[in-house]
């Protein structure tokens, strides 16, 4: 399997969102390349008090090893005992301004290698991206997931219900019971072939293409709304008391996260996702009627929002 071509999208997907959020921000992004002691390496891109982006980063790696780690095997007891490789950029986004919301995606691509009783590779791809707001405004909620319906559709006509009900249940948080934001879409195992003449690696590598392409046509309309929006202590300080539960979801739910660090990742790009400032509070509780109450009551419950 060539996987050469993959590669290079992945590291020129990365230069353009770059290139895009350096723009919309009009500060540099830090480039700091990095190699993995158990093999293969990647390029972290990171900004940190920007004009925009509080703490941003666009990360590109391509790993393998010798076993995959338990947070794979555990969903696919089949690739136990062989040798991996795995590509992908992923982003995660923190803007200052409270009325602009997080936002996450990620593309990657699996593929483990072929062994002397098993002779053929098995590969997938995944990704998806997600809308995670502090203070909800319906037009922004409604654009992302257009974007994301208009995106799939070329793909088949269930494709973006199900993959948005993926990411619906996927970024959930169990312990509180509540959703981390207002979703998007979500897919992983991608092997399957479509309904055209295209063979299934042809259609997933397209479909994956078109998520990462999306992204910035869904994000940055929305940040140009909101970036000039004065904000207060309060509004920062609701943020950082919400943003503790994108930790809590990073760290205790997220395959991504676990993957990396069980397969000997870089905690630094592994862990960029993180935001710079996080509150938390016992049993805390927004005032009725508020615009933060409007966010559990409007906005977090999934629904459509086309």
């Amino acid at each position: 399997m060539d996987i050469a071509p993959i590669r290079d999208y992945f590291t020129g997907l990365q230069d353009r969102i770059v290139g895009e959020l350096e723009a919309a921000d009009g500060s540099p992004f830090l480039r700091d390349a990095w190699d993995r002691p158990q093999g293969g390496g990647g390029i972290s891109r990171l900004i940190e008090e920007g004009k925009l982006f509080e703490r941003g980063g666009v990360n590109f790696s391509h790993v393998m090893g010798e076993q995959m780690p338990a947070s794979a095997t555990a969903h696919r007891p089949e690739l136990a005992g062989r040798r991996w490789e795995a590509m992908g950029v992923s982003l995660v986004l923190h803007p200052r301004n409270p009325y602009c919301p997080t936002a996450h995606m990620n593309v990657r691509f699996f593929v483990a290698l072929p062994t002397a009783e098993a002779g053929q590779p098995i590969w997938w791809f995944g990704g998806g991206m997600d809308l995670t707001p502090y203070y909800g405004f319906e037009e922004d909620a409604r654009h992302f997931h257009r974007c994301c319906r208009d995106t799939l559709a070329p793909f088949g006509a269930e494709v973006h219900a199900r993959y948005k009900k993926w990411c619906d249940d996927y970024f959930y948080l169990k312990h509180r019971k509540e959703a981390r934001g207002v979703g998007g879409v979500f897919f992983d195992d991608l092997n399957e072939a479509g309904q055209g003449g295209e063979t299934a690696f042809q259609r997933c590598f397209a479909l994956t293409q078109a998520v990462g392409n999306s992204f910035t046509a869904a994000y940055l309309p929305i940040i140009a709304r909101r970036r000039d929006m004065p904000y207060g202590e309060r509004e920062r300080d609701f943020q950082a008391y919400r943003r503790g539960r994108y930790v809590e979801f990073n760290l205790v739910w997220d395959r991504g996260t676990l993957f990396g660090l069980q397969s000997g990742g870089r905690t630094e790009s592994i862990l960029m996702s993180l935001p710079p400032i996080v509150k938390w509070r016992y049993d805390w509780q927004p005032e009725a009627d508020s615009a933060e109450a409007r966010l559990y009551t409007d906005f977090l419950p999934p629904r459509d929002w086309l």
